[in-house]
């Protein structure tokens, strides 16, 4: 089998100039995805390229027989965690909760060795690669271990970390029965009641007939009259981020990949969530909640509301939810675990740069292992 490959560095269109490029063949990608990751779906990724940061930014496309069979944003990066050492790793921008690259069913390990080729050769690329944000058991870090091992190429798994997975075929009703306490329960039971004596309370989904632009207006809303709009992190308080969230939502909307879920009190919202699908997997995006209703835990109940709509949906067979490592909301009511890890692959050359890359590969493991040992002690 030949391997064609291609790539340049990608400058994104303006915003008058309509869709991306090669959107149709990197739709058709992305339908044939083994990985389903979202946030490098064109729906997506073209929001990304014209709001996000994106300095230093370069798009990999795999081909076999002239066939598109692979695709991953790379940036360059001038440092490796605390180390000044030029690398390069998958574009994880600010709104990207996943990092696999969007690789064709069954070309998998062909379209990493594209990836990896080009990386080799290229000028831009550093001394290494630097994959975040992979599912350690998922198809994408299998094909990239099989990749290395064909080529006999030096990788290593650099860190990971367990977040909550929603995956069961149990009803919503027996879920919450099986992985959340009696004695919680019962208090969830008594705050929905009295955030009823306020007034009315409303439950909604956007796939039952909402309005994407007011919805999208009222998340924004919302999470930025919380503490994250008081620290300046919220969507709303940034140019950028408050564009890449609108074109996004109205993206992921028109290609039916969106959900998003809203519970209101007296006709305001109380809490909003965004769900990102792709398949048969969804990713819980982004959540909001009136923190003068705090007491009320209207985050939690809200999930309530997703956990009876993921577990209801038979197109669906699990839900990451984005979350950090033992978040004290989420990790009480899912069960399941995602494995998600950091990996570092050596690049090859000829000459000089073959011998840079590989000590740089290999010191930057002997640092960390002494790092490692050092805390160890101190400890």
């Amino acid at each position: 089998m030949e391997m064609v490959a291609a790539t340049a560095e990608y400058v994104s269109p303006t915003p008058a100039s309509g869709a991306l490029p090669r959107r149709a063949a990197w739709d058709a990608l992305a339908d044939t995805a083994s990985d389903a990751n979202p946030f490098y779906h064109p729906a997506l990724l073209q929001p990304a390229l014209d709001h996000l940061k994106r300095d230093g930014l370069h798009v990999l496309e795999a081909h076999d027989d002239g066939q598109l069979i692979g695709l991953m944003p790379v940036i360059a990066l001038a440092r490796h965690s605390r180390y000044p050492v030029r690398n390069s790793g998958n574009w994880m921008h600010e709104q990207c909760f996943y990092g696999a690259p969007l690789l064709r069913t069954g070309y998998e390990v062909a379209a990493w060795g594209s990836f990896l080729s080009q990386l080799d050769a290229s000028h831009w690329a550093g001394n290494f690669l630097h994959m975040d944000g992979l599912d350690r058991n998922g198809p994408a870090a299998a094909a990239l271990l099989a990749c290395c091992a064909t080529e006999r190429r030096a990788i290593r798994c650099i860190a990971s970390h367990k977040r909550a997975l929603l995956q069961s075929n149990l009803s919503a009703d027996d879920y919450w029965q099986s992985n959340v306490r009696s004695k919680k329960r019962k208090e969830i039971r008594r705050l929905i009641k009295r955030l009823e004596e306020m007034g009315t309370v409303t439950h909604a989904r956007l796939r039952d007939g909402g309005d994407i632009a007011v919805w999208t207006e009222d998340f924004l809303a919302l999470e930025g009259a919380g503490w994250k709009g008081a620290e300046g992190t919220a969507l709303a308080g940034q140019d950028n981020s408050r564009a890449y969230f609108r074109e996004a939502l109205s993206h992921m909307h028109a290609t039916g990949m969106l959900d998003m879920l809203r519970i209101d009190l007296n006709g305001a919202p109380v809490a909003m969530l965004v769900n990102f699908y792709m398949g048969r997997g969804a990713f819980s995006y982004k959540i909001a909640y009136d923190e003068r209703l705090a007491r009320f835990s209207p985050g939690v109940l809200i999930e309530i509301d997703n956990l009876h709509a993921a577990l209801s949906d038979l197109g669906l067979d699990w839900m990451d939810s984005c979350a950090a490592p033992n978040h004290p909301m989420i990790d009480g009511i899912w069960a399941e675990r995602r494995t998600m890890a950091q990996y570092r692959v050596a690049l090859r050359g000829t000459g000089f740069k073959a011998l840079k890359r590989n000590l740089a590969f290999t010191a930057i493991g002997l640092a960390e292992t002494t790092a490692r040992k050092f805390k160890r002690k101190q400890a």
